[in-house]
C-alpha cells in the first residue's frame, strides 16, 4: 500500500469519515484535481502543454502542484531524452485510480453549476 495513504489511515483510523478525509487530503487543493483531470483527459503532457491545457495557473503554482502530486505518488515525472531535453508528466496507477472520482466531480459540477448560473443558487 502507498506510504502516504498508510500515514493518513493511521492519522484518522477508526473514524467513519477516514476514507473521505484521506482522499480529500490527497486531491483537495484547487489545482490538484484540475491537473489530474487534464492528465486523465489528455494523457502524458510536458510542463508547457499542461499549463496551456489548464490556463490561468502560474508557472510557480503549477510547479508546486506537480511536485506535491509527485510526492503523493499520483503522478510520474519523466525526463525525455530528446533535443532539447524535456520533462513529461503522467498519472501513476494510483493517480489513474482516481478517474471515477474526478469524472464524478466533473459531472456533478456540470449538472449543478450550470443550474446555479440560471437561477443564482445551487440546485
Amino acid at each position: 500500500m502507498d506510504q502516504t495513504i498508510q500515514q493518513l489511515e493511521v492519522w484518522c483510523a477508526g473514524e467513519d469519515w477516514c476514507p473521505v478525509t484521506a482522499t480529500a487530503t490527497l486531491i483537495g487543493k484547487k489545482w490538484h484535481t484540475v491537473v489530474l483531470h487534464r492528465l486523465l483527459a489528455e494523457g502524458p503532457l510536458g510542463f508547457n502543454a499542461l499549463q496551456d491545457e489548464i490556463g490561468g495557473i502560474s508557472s510557480k503554482v503549477l510547479s508546486d502542484v506537480l511536485e506535491d502530486l509527485e510526492e503523493k505518488r499520483l503522478i510520474n515525472r519523466e525526463i525525455v531524452n530528446e533535443k532539447p531535453v524535456r520533462v513529461e508528466y503522467s498519472l501513476t496507477e494510483l493517480g489513474a485510480s482516481l478517474e471515477s472520482v474526478i469524472l464524478e466531480m466533473a459531472e456533478w459540477g456540470q449538472e449543478h453549476l450550470t443550474a446555479a448560473e440560471k437561477d443564482g443558487s445551487i440546485a
